[in-house]
């Protein structure tokens, strides 16, 4: 009875949840987070998604969640299960983005629509949007090996962008200034997932690294890749132009995780 007693014991003591840490993250961000478990299985929820969970050894899993730009500020719950059974209970706080405001002008058939190039719009975008839930086998890690080109940070990410003087949606991504025919390298391995001349977004490539990461470069001046082509780190995926709705020479570059619309840069500084 007493052994029997002590196998009981453990075993409640062992998804037992522990004392709840607590995790800061700024909008748009990514949050790097650890936990100790000495089990064989663990999985990782926050905003009803499952986020990509690593063993680092020793009873430590690291995980990362994607903290899109207009996620609510304030705590959001963090669950670690073991199967159906919570066995820890964390909180993420989201805390406000500090985002510029950034004006630009370009001509008016760029800035106001007729009927059939909205329906092109809509279109591109549906397709785009299609490539941020596409199942890829992941990459072994949650990180980008350095920016896809250098060059001067033209619009920083999450500006409220002002076009011709009307507001419109904040800037998912970064752009990155460049001279046209700089070489432009993918960041992290993964399949190519779509190459297309968008009306805004002109010369654009998708590339889907696993783990829910979806990497877009946009107005680009040339591609060198083709749909469905697995790309290794630092592989050339084209060069920086100024394909549709540009006002120069730039690469803008943007990553969801898990569908949310992250700071490229929270990715690159991750280790």
């Amino acid at each position: 009875m007493k052994i029997k007693f002590l196998l009981l014991l453990c075993a409640m003591l062992w998804f037992m949840p522990a004392n709840a840490s607590e995790w800061s993250v700024t909008q748009g961000d990514v949050a790097s987070i650890e936990i100790e478990y000495a089990g064989d299985t663990l999985s990782l929820t926050c905003f009803g998604k499952k986020w990509p969970l690593k063993s680092r050894g020793n009873h430590r899993w690291h995980g990362w969640i994607g903290v899109d730009l207009k996620t609510k500020i304030g705590k959001h719950n963090i669950l670690w299960r073991s199967g159906t059974t919570v066995v820890a209970k964390d909180f993420l706080n989201v805390t406000k983005g500090e985002f510029r405001i950034s004006h630009i002008k370009v001509a008016k058939k760029m800035a106001e629509f007729d009927k059939p190039t909205l329906e092109r719009y809509y279109r591109e975008v549906k397709i785009l949007k299609a490539t941020y839930t596409e199942q890829i086998s992941a990459t072994p890690d949650i990180v980008m090996h350095g920016k896809p080109v250098e060059g001067i940070e033209s619009t920083p990410f999450g500006a409220q962008r002002y076009v011709n003087g009307k507001p419109k949606s904040s800037h998912s991504g970064i752009d990155i200034a460049a001279p046209s025919g700089t070489p432009i390298e993918a960041p992290l391995a993964g399949r190519i997932l779509m190459v297309a001349d968008m009306y805004l977004n002109g010369k654009t490539v998708a590339i889907g690294h696993g783990n829910g990461l979806v990497s877009v470069f946009s107005h680009m001046q040339s591609t060198a890749v083709k749909q469905g082509e697995w790309v290794n780190t630092r592989q050339k995926i084209g060069e920086v132009g100024t394909t549709g709705r540009s006002t120069g020479p730039h690469l803008h570059w943007g990553v969801r995780f898990n569908n949310a619309r992250i700071n490229p840069e929270s990715i690159v500084s991750i280790h």
